[in-house]
């Protein structure tokens, strides 16, 4: 590791004590209060695995009662703490200009106890497998980003089961939610704080939410929210030729007005894509306007992403296009975040657990986030990524 590596790292871990001392308030005993910042700063440390024997190990424990108690049965309030950890991304990250992108993991599970787990579609691996499937909210600006907000998705069918419920520790007032209803729940949540953001932004398949998508349209809210290609939006375009049979993508072509646009230039979501855009016969309010945005990579041209807009009337195609970069930067760097704090690597099975230890890790995610947000506005290093 060079000098500036090192230095980087101290940089990186002197913020995950600031952290670590703005949430001690919500840990009620020393002993859990200690043992959760020794949780977080093990976080960062490089292993195959962090579970909870590994976690022991690495913050100086020899067995895995402490961290085990830390996440099932000492006192503290996970939810309170995601509303520090929130607070803390929009002091040093938040902005007019933001935006807030909700986002789907799947983290695969081999067997049938944990909650919420069942055979279905794994956002991340784009398979049919048994899985978890965990909503978050990210939080992005031209200052870096971080996630600010988690849920579970309980399927139906735990919902409705009173046993496997009881046995996973799912609470009484967990009813199911749609995804959508999750991602606007979460939306409630961080407008409700004050959350300076300009637009929602996704990835996935947001956008064929109706009951999200109106909800931000009623709120007055701006939106570029993904769609799958097969979407019934086509079916609102005059002129657009489409494959048989009817959920097929249309027949995308040359011919169409492709731009190609230099996505948040100068931005840590800096992306080189080519675009085109198509008005959607829906009726909208007064100066309001609905599109279907596509883009396509210039280096591999087959791949397309496409996304549904609600802006101001008169939004230009390359406003459009740069209001996509930080949901397509937050995905790439999806990958990287799950493989620095350990995201989709646990053993707790239970509800209230889950969502301690992936609060802990969006913790020690956002430290990492502020620490190289601060490097790079000072031109020690790249920016966010």
């Amino acid at each position: 590791m060079s000098p500036q590596e090192q230095a980087f790292d101290a940089a990186e871990r002197e913020e995950l004590k600031r952290l670590h001392t703005r949430i001690s308030p919500r840990f009620r005993r020393p002993e859990v209060r200690e043992r959760a910042g020794r949780y977080l700063a093990g976080l960062l440390e490089p292993m195959d695995r962090r579970t909870g024997r590994q976690m022991a190990r690495q913050i100086g424990e020899g067995r895995a009662d402490g961290v085990q108690r830390l996440l099932n049965a000492a006192r503290w309030d996970a939810d309170a703490v995601r509303d520090d950890l929130r607070e803390y991304v929009l002091e040093h990250l938040g902005d007019p200009s933001g935006v807030v992108v909700p986002i789907e993991i799947g983290f695969p599970k081999k067997g049938p106890k944990s909650a919420g787990v069942a055979r279905q579609p794994n956002p991340t691996s784009r398979r049919e497998e048994n899985c978890q499937v965990g909503l978050f909210l990210a939080y992005a600006s031209r200052r870096g980003w971080a996630f600010i907000d988690r849920a579970l998705y309980l399927p139906e069918e735990w919902a409705e089961d009173e046993v496997r419920r009881r046995q996973a520790g799912v609470p009484q007032e967990i009813i199911f939610a749609t995804k959508g209803e999750l991602a606007r729940a979460m939306l409630e949540r961080a407008f409700g704080a004050g959350v300076p953001a300009a637009w929602a932004s996704s990835g996935g398949s947001y956008g064929e939410h109706e009951q999200l998508w109106r909800w931000l349209e009623a709120a007055g809210r701006s939106y570029l929210l993904a769609v799958s290609p097969s979407h019934k939006l086509w079916k609102r375009i005059d002129g657009v030729p489409r494959h048989e049979p009817a959920h097929q993508p249309p027949a995308i072509t040359e011919s169409w007005p492709w731009r190609r646009v230099e996505v948040g230039a100068n931005t840590w979501w800096a992306h080189d894509r080519e675009w085109v855009r198509h008005l959607l016969a829906y009726p909208v309010r007064p100066r309001r306007e609905r599109w279907l945005l596509t883009g396509r990579s210039v280096v591999q041209q087959d791949e397309y992403s496409y996304h549904r807009a609600y802006v101001p009337e008169g939004t230009s195609l390359a406003t459009l296009a740069w209001m996509a970069g930080p949901s397509l930067a937050v995905e790439e760097g999806l990958e990287q975040a799950k493989d620095e704090v350990g995201l989709d690597q646990y053993e707790v099975r239970h509800w209230d657990p889950w969502h301690r230890h992936i609060t802990l890790c969006l913790l020690a995610h956002a430290a990492l986030q502020v620490a190289r947000a601060r490097a790079a506005s000072s031109g020690d290093r790249r920016s966010p990524a």
